[in-house]
């Protein structure tokens, strides 16, 4: 039997030094066009996030780009990827570090470790930013400049312990949404480092977007049915960011699939994942009777608008097992493009020259 098992891990090792770009490695120079980071999460525990690019310019995919570059595999679980200035912050939930690569060429510039189950990262600014955690119940502070992790806040406020996620500013606020088994958005001062405020809404706010007029919008999950922490209709919710009061709540139906907030460039309309696509004004209060683009019975992940075309793009992760598509369509939703791409596409990243 220890035989096999010798036979069996050489078979493996001799398998992974074949795979491309372990040993050869690839180069690019995306430096003069424009382009779409899309992170592919992967199954958990699999260690098969990947990370996928397209040149807009070009109308080109290129797939497992961080390892074919870096000769390293991305981790387990890519959840979110964030573009500042020259570099592309990584975060990679399970894994509990973010790799930071350059733009132009995607080689690695640095790892910032020490985080638990990292969910998102929010700049606060060159040598500040924030990391949402789904286990460690605080928000870690880390140096962007550095790749260290600097210092923690404390979002247990000395009583419930909260998870933290997606993250939006209004002027030294920071607002972030605890989704999992929670129902309130967090507030912390930037100046401080502190949880000041919470606001309560329905069960596990899952996404949250600011838009021109400083209104925070957030949906709810609503829970599943048989979950201890409550089962309701998911909702949308629109928040005063300067007040903090809630000013609408249009509520949906008993198990809809609602997930995913995405904002246009000019932030007046809204996107969202409500089994189908939904469009809608920020400032109507009447939601929209026909979605924008409608279901194909399949699992709809992820959802970003092109800040120069208007163009949607939606990842589909379809049986959360095979590799997923993403869809481009226009600004009147009508399909374009679509592009064979990693497991459980989710999350994006829009570059500029």
């Amino acid at each position: 039997m220890k035989n096999i098992y010798i036979l069996i891990i050489i078979v493996l090792s001799f398998s992974c030094m074949e795979e491309p770009g372990l040993n050869e490695r690839t180069n690019y120079d995306f430096s003069d066009s424009r382009g779409l980071f899309i992170t592919n999460e992967g199954n958990f525990m699999y260690g098969n996030a990947s990370l996928s690019y397209l040149d807009l310019d070009n109308n080109q995919i290129y797939n497992e780009v961080f390892y074919k570059v870096n000769g390293i595999p991305l981790g387990d679980v890519a959840q979110s990827i964030t573009v500042r200035n020259d570099l592309a912050y990584i975060v990679i939930n399970n894994s509990g570090g973010i790799y930071v690569i350059d733009i132009n060429n995607f080689k690695l510039k640095g790892i910032i470790r020490g985080l638990t189950s990292p969910r998102y990262i929010h700049f606060i600014n060159d040598e500040k930013a924030y990391v949402s955690d789904l286990y460690a119940m605080e928000i870690s502070i880390v140096n962007p400049k550095t790749f260290k992790k600097i210092g923690s806040i404390d979002i247990s406020n000395g009583k419930n312990q909260h998870p933290s996620e997606q993250m939006v500013q209004y002027q030294n606020f920071v607002f972030t949404n605890a989704w999992s088994y929670d129902n309130k958005i967090l507030v912390l001062d930037s100046d401080t480092d502190k949880l000041v405020d919470s606001i309560e809404v329905g069960i596990q706010p899952t996404s949250i977007c600011m838009d021109k007029n400083n209104k925070i919008w957030a949906i709810t999950d609503g829970g599943y049915e048989g979950s201890p922490y409550g089962y309701e209709e998911p909702a949308l919710y629109k928040i005063d960011a300067a007040s903090r009061n809630i000013e609408q709540i249009i509520k949906f139906e008993k198990g809809d699939r609602c997930a995913e907030l995405a904002m246009n460039s000019t932030k007046d309309t809204i996107y969202f994942i409500k089994n189908d696509i939904w469009k809608m004004s920020v400032t109507n209060p009447v939601f929209p009777k026909e979605p924008f683009i409608k279901n194909k019975n399949t699992k709809y992940y992820g959802i970003t608008i092109d800040p120069s075309s208007s163009d949607l793009y939606l990842a589909d992760a379809i049986d959360y097992v095979q590799p997923g598509i993403l869809y481009r369509y226009n600004s009147n939703g009508i399909l374009d493009d679509e592009y064979k791409i990693g497991v459980i596409p989710g999350s994006f990243a829009f570059v500029q020259p």
